[in-house]
């Protein structure tokens, strides 16, 4: 759960590439793309400029790279050809990166071209209540304080949490502890300590925070039909407070 300096050190390396993933995605027109399609480049582009595992790829018997989730998925989508992206979709990519045996993990909701304008309001919103929760993060506080913060948000702007994921401690493992919910009571959980390392993903629905699970045994969508979006990264308890470990390059704290 706590790392070591040496440690830290190392998953510092596999956060900020991880962030080149997606400053590299940020550079790409989505619209017309197959998901099965980010998936290869963004698989090529782990393995061949990053010389970097997927970490996603295998895990649990997953064949692919990263989850794709649009619109109403709230999570877990699946790469497919015959998946295009649109103009006016969202669509959450949620990759994992592992180097020098330590893994990094983040997502973020791409707003594709004309999506409208209820649409872009949740994402900015989430992304929002994501910052709610890092700003959190300090020796001393505990695990509710994070999730407290980002429901409130989510609330004050008429959205839903989805309780049925959470975020999660993550080192060598994909999956560590503890889990970090993302709805709660401020002064409650685990309380944080200094070297402590796990990701906070918070997944916001416009309608009711209920979910549905597909026959394909992975993809996740919303119970009503309605949009949901998410935003994760990866953070580290410092002796001053946080430290976003998965931060990209243009990415203001905060925003």
């Amino acid at each position: 759960m706590v790392k070591t300096p040496d440690e830290l050190a190392l998953m510092r390396i596999s956060g900020r590439l991880l962030a080149q993933v997606f400053e590299m995605l940020d550079t790409i027109d989505l619209a017309g793309r197959s998901t099965l399609e980010v998936n290869d480049l963004v698989e090529r582009f782990i393995t061949d400029d990053l010389a970097a595992r997927p970490a996603s790829k295998g895990q649990y018997g997953f064949a692919y790279v990263l989850n794709s989730s649009i619109n109403n998925v709230v999570c877990h989508g699946v790469p497919d050809a015959g998946v295009v992206i649109r103009d006016g979709d969202i669509v959450n990519l949620d990759i994992t990166l592992e180097k020098n045996g330590f893994i990094a993990d983040s997502s973020k909701t791409y707003v594709v071209g004309a999506a409208p304008p209820a649409a872009r309001r949740l994402v900015r919103v989430t992304q929002e209540a994501l910052w709610k929760g890092i700003a959190q993060v300090r020796p001393g506080a505990r695990l509710g304080d994070i999730g407290f913060a980002i429901e409130r948000h989510a609330k004050k702007n008429g959205y839903s949490v989805v309780r049925d994921y959470c975020g999660h401690g993550i080192g060598r493992d994909m999956h560590e502890e503890p889990q970090v919910l993302h709805f709660g009571r401020a002064g409650t959980g685990v309380e944080l300590r200094e070297g402590m390392t796990f990701t906070i993903e918070p997944m916001l629905n416009q309608g009711t925070r209920r979910v549905v699970g597909e026959d394909d045994g992975w993809t996740v969508v919303t119970a009503d039909g309605k949009l949901s979006a998410q935003f994760e990264h990866t953070v580290a308890v410092t002796a001053r407070g946080v430290e976003v470990l998965t931060l990209r390059t243009g990415e203001r704290a905060g925003a």
